[in-house]
């Protein structure tokens, strides 16, 4: 092991005690001042060492889009062209969503890795089962209380062992934290870094997620992911399941990545391609953004992903279906949109 010694003692030191510092002055449901976190972290971010991206290298898992793949053959002679963006949608690694739906929830994680492994590929799981879900909005749900939680949340770490894997952990679980009084706050906190300790114990990366750029300001962000475990994680996620643009969204995260020692992220680029008009839930006139990969030309960002699958409803919401059911219209829309240098991408790398 490498000596650290004199000054290099004293960084370490300091990087240790500033989420302490964090835990005693600042309640999770308050906003944090930018001149209070900027001097909490400054110096701490200084002497924090470079960290590679852990993803580098990985061949992201393209599991069988079954339902993006019936579509297509159902146009296949009358709308070939249509037929082949869906062929497209349905070649791309998205990611694999697990909540309170799951019968045989151990199960499923582990057939889902196992499969990916034996492909030699990374899956990306969703981890989405936090109580109170949502805020009773059009995704509202979740488990039924902590105690239940913390068995979800084993049984599904169970099954990830002995395979390489990477699961966002609750997708706008932090950013929802206002709608939550204290109490609810303190525990939900509390599940989420029980979370990310029970998923790297069974050797999980781990992406807690962080919102959007248009959310949370990003010294109240950092806060909460300290609260909530990022120390243990591997870095956090933005834009799952939203439209915000790829540059914006790369500024919020290196924002948040200063005030907590240069933590890497990952952003969701399925449908930011035109980034949004102001809507949440099945807006019209959007986009795919980036296709899935790992080299992103960003140092602190691991991977533009598709979290959300593109095309799954956001709810019964300006003509969608319930949430989570595949809507084809809705993907073709997507993958018209794109603009070029997304759709160009995908084609250079196929020659």
């Amino acid at each position: 092991m490498k000596d650290v010694s004199g000054r290099g003692r004293r960084r370490l030191a300091l990087i240790a005690l500033v989420p302490f510092a964090l835990l005693a002055t600042v309640h999770v449901g308050h906003a944090v001042s930018p001149s209070m976190a900027a001097r909490l972290y400054a110096r701490a971010d200084e002497a924090a060492t470079t960290v590679t991206n852990v993803l580098s290298g990985i061949r992201l898992f393209a599991a069988p889009a079954l339902a993006v793949t019936r579509e297509a053959d159902a146009l296949r002679r009358s709308r070939p062209r249509d037929a082949a963006l869906l062929d497209r949608l349905a070649s791309q690694p998205t990611a694999h969503w697990i909540g309170g739906w799951a019968r045989d929830l151990r199960g499923e994680v582990s057939r889902v890795a196992s499969f990916a492994s034996s492909t030699g590929a990374v899956p990306v799981l969703v981890a989405y089962n936090i109580p109170n879900r949502d805020c009773g909005g059009h995704s509202a749900g979740g488990d039924r209380d902590a105690g239940a939680y913390a068995r979800w949340i084993r049984d599904f770490a169970a099954g990830l062992r002995g395979h390489k894997t990477i699961v966002v952990l609750e997708p706008d679980a932090l950013g929802h934290l206002d709608c939550l009084g204290r109490d609810e706050q303190e525990s939900r906190l509390t599940m989420l870094r029980d979370a990310v300790g029970v998923l790297k114990d069974n050797g999980a990366t781990v992406y807690v997620d962080a919102g959007n750029a248009r959310w949370v300001k990003p010294d109240q962000m950092a806060v909460r992911l300290r609260r909530a475990g990022l120390d243990r994680a591997d870095g956090f996620a933005l834009n799952v399941s939203n439209f915000v643009p790829t540059p914006e969204s790369i500024r919020y995260g290196e924002r948040v990545a200063s005030m907590t020692g240069n933590k890497h992220f990952i952003i969701d680029t399925s449908r930011n391609g035109v980034g949004g008009n102001g809507q949440w839930c099945n807006p019209r006139g959007q986009a795919l953004g980036a296709f899935p990969t790992t080299q992103t030309g960003n140092p602190l960002v691991d991977a533009y992903l598709w979290v959300k699958a593109p095309g799954q409803s956001d709810g019964p919401c300006n003509g969608g279906p319930a949430a989570g059911r595949f809507w084809t219209e809705y993907a073709l829309e997507l993958a018209r949109n794109q603009p070029e240098q997304f759709a160009n991408a995908v084609r250079l790398a196929a020659r």
